[in-house]
């Protein structure tokens, strides 16, 4: 399990599926770095298609830029598939980010300073 686990997925060390009781709330770090101060750009993307593929090169290439410009902390934050332990084909886990695991992730900027 990781700290990014949904509540009810099922992972090698939580079979039956995560429990808020048990196993705590997945986390979300993104939104809980973009309240810091000292955060410039903070955003979540995804690998699951080509169009979300260049969206995520786009964000890492900002990210990169802020730093060098000493800007600020970047982070940027990528949902990528597991098939092999979500027990799934390569495209079902595909299909399962976009219409599961972004509704409790939503994909796009979190806080971007320079904006």
């Amino acid at each position: 399990m990781a700290p990014t686990t949904l509540l009810g997925q099922a992972s090698t060390t939580t079979p039956p599926g995560r429990a808020a009781l048990l196993d705590g709330h997945p986390v979300h770090f993104s939104e809980i770095l973009g309240q810091l101060p000292g955060t410039m750009y903070i955003e979540r993307c995804a690998v699951n298609t080509p169009a979300n593929i260049m969206k995520a090169k786009k964000a890492v290439k900002k990210a990169f830029q802020y730093q060098l410009d000493n800007v600020g902390f970047s982070l940027i934050e990528i949902l990528s598939q597991c098939p092999t332990n979500w027990k799934m084909s390569p495209v079902e886990a595909c299909r399962w980010v976009n219409e599961v695991m972004a509704k409790e992730y939503p994909l796009g900027i979190i806080k971007d300073s320079k904006r």
